[in-house]
């Protein structure tokens, strides 16, 4: 039997006009009617580019040098823009890159066969840097490279990106990139530490230490002593998210505010959060003015998280049910609502992608709604809503895809009106299109 062969790639640059832009960040050519995607090429571009993979219905390549510049070309912020893969967009003008994603979302709309009445004009703090306050940051000794990499994959591979700062994380993490180097490269279990994560409140910062074996007295000295110097708290985790522990004592209450409303959110380091609290101090705002709670109404909040919607909902509201898939993440949003004092709110655990029939809070009724799910969509859950009686549904999506494709079933299927839709600058400079939707009943 013969061998199958790699296809070979031309080793010399090729000119390309670039047509569009993809969804990830990739210009898009076409060479000899063959579509490539070309990282680093922005529309109405003239480059040449190098082939760095050949597949039989595309190609993929990477730009050597641009020709003709688009006039939404800038100056990447970051040094290394060319090599990390934690950003795809740096090259992209800050409003070019809003008007991209509000492109993706309506392609998202158009392929389901819905059109919002509205365009929400779009969220945005108009700071693309230092935002990110929750990372997950790879950890690799790579000795031909010198040092340990800490950081995120290089950009169309699978290896950690040599780094020595990030802009896009909170100052206090992104230039502590080479000092972390240094500190895992000190260490004892130095190939045994696979990856760091970042965890931020308004104030305090976490470091999770991921450890496949137990760290030694010495290499514990070390990693307080780092905690210490940079006013960190360092945290272990040895086994699964269960394991997490603080290095010593009882450990830190991590802590965001919501200031229009009053509210502050206590939220342990391995919560799921937002990753940008400045947007999500207008999020939450939006998607309470949208939804419009009367003192007399009954909200349902699924998906609902530590209370970052829930308990908003509740001060503008007569009662609110949140529903949340982890226990953990209940028991703080209980916590949270009691520290609040919020007393209209009550709270279940269930799973939302299985069978609800048993679920006491299926069978009440409500005036409206709020979904906040993960990237897979809230698809189980919408023949539910007409039978509770929502009249007015907002939708906050992290994937233009599955919030399409349930706008559709809501609205082919269940009744609903798109009234209107936007997007939210949540991750500036990177592909992710994070978005909200007001949907009403017919």
């Amino acid at each position: 039997m013969a061998r199958s062969r790699k296809r070979r790639l031309p080793t010399e640059p090729v000119k390309a006009t670039i047509e569009s832009l993809r969804a990830d960040g990739r210009g898009v050519a076409h060479i000899e009617g063959k579509a490539v995607h070309i990282a680093g090429a922005l529309p109405q571009e003239e480059v040449m580019f190098t082939y760095t993979r050949k597949r039989s219905k595309r190609d993929e390549g990477v730009v050597n040098e641009i020709l003709t510049p688009s006039v939404d070309r800038v100056e990447a912020p970051c040094r290394h823009f060319d090599i990390c893969g934690g950003c795809s967009l740096q090259h992209l003008a800050p409003e070019a890159q809003i008007e991209l994603k509000q492109s993706n979302l309506l392609k998202a709309f158009a392929n389901a066969q819905v059109e919002p009445n509205e365009l929400f004009s779009p969220l945005t703090t108009g700071s693309s840097l230092g935002y990110r306050r929750k990372a997950r940051l790879g950890v690799k000794n790579v000795p031909k490279k010198g040092r340990v990499l800490v950081g995120f994959r290089e950009k169309g591979s699978s290896f950690l990106a040599k780094i020595e700062s990030c802009e896009v994380l909170h100052p206090k993490v992104g230039q502590l990139v080479m000092p972390l180097s240094e500190l895992v490269g000190a260490l004892s279990i130095v190939d045994k530490v696979p990856q760091i994560e970042v965890s931020m409140g308004d104030e305090e910062c976490v470091l999770v230490f991921r450890v496949l074996e137990p760290p030694s007295p010495e290499d514990e000295l070390l990693l307080k002593q780092f905690g210490n110097d940079n006013r960190l708290h360092i945290y272990l985790q040895e086994a699964g998210p269960e394991s997490v522990r603080p290095l010593q004592g009882e450990g830190v209450s991590l802590q965001y505010s919501l200031p229009e409303f009053g509210i502050d959110v206590n939220f342990l380091p391995n919560d799921f959060t937002q990753v940008n609290y400045e947007l999500n101090r207008l999020m939450v705002p939006r998607a309470v003015e949208l939804l419009n709670p009367q003192q007399n109404d009954q909200v349902l909040d699924l998906f609902c998280g530590v209370g970052n919607f829930t308990l908003p909902l509740a001060t503008r509201s007569k009662s609110v049910v949140g529903v949340e898939g982890d226990q953990s993440l209940v028991d703080r949003a209980k916590g949270n609502a009691l520290q609040n004092g919020i007393d209209n709110v009550s709270y279940f655990t269930a799973n939302l992608y299985e069978s609800l029939d048993q679920e006491p809070w299926l069978s009440q009724q409500f005036d409206k709604a709020l979904i906040d799910p993960p990237r897979s969509g809230a698809q189980e859950v919408l023949e539910h809503l007409p039978k509770m009686g929502i009249k007015r549904l907002v939708y906050v999506s992290c994937y233009p895809e599955t919030l399409a494709r349930d706008a559709g079933e809501l609205v082919h299927t269940h009744g609903y009106r798109l009234l209107g839709a936007g997007v939210m600058d949540m991750f500036p400079h990177t592909a992710h299109v994070e978005s909200i939707a007001l949907f009403e009943a017919t």
